[in-house]
């Protein structure tokens, strides 16, 4: 899944794309938080896409957010 996405300093100043695209993964994600099928994605917005393409948009948001650092403050 990891090859789908890709990070150019040169396309969307270095936002993550599906790779080969200028498709912003979060383009994608905001479309899927409108619940719309993975289909209807494909064949509305973004044809030239793959089912895999979209899967590898929210896998790599699950990736973000699993590697992201958490600091908690205690209360006084």
């Amino acid at each position: 899944m990891k090859d789908r996405i890709a990070v150019n300093p040169g396309i969307h100043f270095g936002k993550p794309c599906v790779a080969g695209t200028r498709i912003p993964v979060q383009s994608v994600l905001e479309l899927v938080r409108e619940g719309l099928s993975f289909v209807d994605i494909i064949r509305d917005y973004y044809p030239d896409l793959e089912l895999a393409d979209v899967r590898a948009c929210i896998q790599h948001a699950i990736d973000v957010v699993a590697a992201e650092d958490i600091h908690v403050a205690t209360t006084p």
